[in-house]
């Protein structure tokens, strides 16, 4: 599971295979600004400082322009990550609304780390042979 680092907090928002980063975000229990979800208002712009994203489904060409997309400007509502990614919010910060969602979603990521840990670790059944 990719982690996103959401800055200029600092936050660590774990992100599912699939899932877009504003969605991420409010599954995760933080409120960011929203507009249309489909890729069309451009509301939801944020800055990517490292990672990359893939958008899934289409985004409206006219919503980011040329010099925005080689700046690493994205659409959180479309762009899904491929990896552990940085990104930098516009305008406000990042509002934790729901403290237990945090909780729940940080725990299961830790806990998926952890037995991705221990199933290549030398000795383990999953353990490659060298």
């Amino acid at each position: 599971m990719p982690m996103m680092i959401v800055e200029p907090d600092g936050e660590r928002v774990p992100v599912k295979a699939g899932e877009t980063i504003l969605d991420a975000m409010y599954n995760s229990g933080y409120a960011y600004r929203i507009g249309c979800r489909r890729g069309g208002c451009a509301v939801c712009k944020v800055d990517l400082v490292s990672g990359d994203v893939d958008y899934a489904k289409p985004v409206c060409d006219t919503v980011l322009t040329d010099s925005e997309r080689a700046d690493g400007t994205c659409l959180s509502c479309r762009a899904v990550p491929r990896g552990d990614l940085t990104i930098r919010l516009r305008d406000e910060r990042i509002r934790l609304t729901n403290a237990m969602l945090r909780q729940f979603r940080l725990a299961a990521y830790e806990k998926e780390e952890r037995a991705q840990r221990e199933a290549t670790a030398p000795g383990s059944a999953a353990a490659p042979i060298t």
